[in-house]
């Protein structure tokens, strides 16, 4: 039998790390990328094809999907 556990964790840590991200962006932090150091840009349906919060070099990138 395999334990999932490890996964699940490092999975629900992830998530509530890049809600939380989404959150102070939408209060008008400005967050940095943790690798490159550059601002992440929330980006909405009436901007962007692709919406999301993401760093210039791509190293972070959130999707979104807006209902």
């Amino acid at each position: 039998m395999t334990d999932f556990s490890q996964l699940n964790k490092s999975s629900a840590k992830s998530f509530n790390e890049q809600k939380a991200t989404i959150k102070k962006l939408m209060q008008g932090r400005e967050i940095k990328c943790p690798h490159c150091l550059k601002a992440i840009v929330l980006y909405l349906p009436e901007q962007s094809a692709n919406p999301g919060a993401r760093c210039a070099k791509g190293c972070t990138d959130i999707a979104l999907d807006f209902v």
